[in-house]
């Protein structure tokens, strides 16, 4: 139960416990167990799509002639590769930030560069499967207009497996999406407080 003085305190910390140390009320363990969710499926999601998309190769002769189509022929899908390998990183980190936001009496200060570190990666996650998306609407439907002729048709395991990749990546995309609008939400109700 919480005493008369202590439900003065603003924030979702309304309670002591019977140490006297603040508790962190149902909703603020709801964002953070959020939070770490989240987090947790960009970080699957994005170390899944790096090998996906490291192993997208298809031997194939083309009159005569032996190729092997890889990421490596498309800046649009290096560009991909670096940012899952950079969302990765960047989100196995802040994970260490969001472990300490559990505890009461965290300062708005901290929430906002939380929202900072996810706004950054929402930006080069969309854009890294927006290259790659381009990139893969013209491999399988070409552009008749320039000449650029689909080659999805010739090598199909390949796209399949940067099509996975791309997707794995907007799956990364959507969950640093949602943890935008929570920390903007979070910020929000700190600020009427």
């Amino acid at each position: 139960m919480a005493s008369p003085q202590n439900t003065s305190e603003k924030g979702f910390f309304q309670a002591n416990s019977p140490g006297g140390m603040p508790t962190v009320s149902q909703s603020q363990r709801s964002l953070i167990m959020a939070q770490i969710t989240l987090r947790f499926l960009a970080i699957t999601s994005t170390m899944t799509a790096i090998p996906v998309m490291i192993t997208a190769k298809e031997p194939v002769s083309l009159l005569g002639l032996a190729i092997t189509p890889s990421y490596k022929q498309s800046s649009a899908m290096k560009f991909l590769l670096g940012v899952n390998a950079t969302v990765f990183a960047f989100t196995v980190l802040s994970m260490l930030f969001v472990w300490p936001l559990r505890r009461s009496g965290s300062k708005p200060i901290n929430y906002f560069f939380l929202h900072l570190h996810d706004m950054v990666m929402t930006l080069l996650l969309i854009s890294g499967c927006a290259a790659a998306t381009a990139v893969g609407y013209l491999s399988q439907y070409g552009q008749p207009e320039t000449y650029w002729s689909p080659i999805c048709d010739i090598v199909k395991k390949f796209c399949h497996q940067i099509l996975i990749s791309t997707v794995l990546s907007y799956l990364a995309f959507f969950c640093y999406l949602a943890l935008n609008i929570l920390s903007v939400h979070k910020l929000m109700s700190q600020a009427t407080e």
